[in-house]
């Protein structure tokens, strides 16, 4: 929590961040992504391809005490997702430039990485991420194409996964009356690094 949202859940409004042509995910797949990596004071997260920083911010204010590391190859992805972190007032995130899986080899252990990029290196991104993850580590990667799903489920299939499918659409003024305007369906796929006892 922080001045600047003071409650405890997840669903900072899409309008809050700054995002130019970077892409960002939306506030209600945010909320259930944020759900699905189980996320709790003091972890560690990676957020790959994060964008706008929209689910780094939403992570950091879950997780204090701990840290979230922000993955960006884009310039003006990582300036805008300081620029939003900063607006909204967490600090415990760090910027990184690079393109994973590359610069992860730096990184401490992760409790948690959220894929929602990857540059085109999925399957070593995800290799990469599994091998790293801490005990009972969670990794949740958001989908856009079923080409990236298939990568997926190729890349995971000796995992116990849970998969999703979200569809989800908005009530917007058209005229005096309202209509619904659907978002791009999205696959949400959460792996656990070692089931729970």
């Amino acid at each position: 929590m922080t001045r600047f949202w003071p409650f405890s859940t997840p669903g900072i409004p899409d309008d809050v961040f700054k995002r130019d042509k970077v892409p960002m995910t939306k506030e209600e797949v945010r909320v259930l992504t944020l759900a699905k990596a189980r996320l709790a004071p003091g972890q560690v997260v990676w957020d790959i391809g994060s964008g706008t920083g929209s689910l780094s911010i939403e992570a950091a204010l879950l997780t204090p005490g701990g840290t979230v590391y922000a993955i960006e190859k884009n310039t003006l992805g990582v300036e805008l997702g300081r620029d939003n972190a900063s607006k909204i007032g967490v600090d415990n995130i760090v910027f990184i430039q690079g393109e994973a899986p590359g610069v992860l080899e730096k990184l401490p252990d992760p409790d948690r990485v959220i894929v929602g990029g990857s540059g085109g290196y999925l399957p070593q991104v995800l290799q990469v991420a599994m091998n790293r993850l801490n005990k009972k580590g969670r990794l949740v990667i958001n989908a856009v194409t079923m080409e990236t799903l298939t990568h997926c489920t190729e890349a995971l299939s000796e995992k116990n996964c849970d998969i999703i499918q979200v569809n989800i659409s908005r009530a917007e003024p058209f005229g005096k009356y309202r209509m619904w305007r659907a978002l791009n369906p999205v696959y949400i796929i959460a792996c656990e690094k070692e089931l729970q006892a």
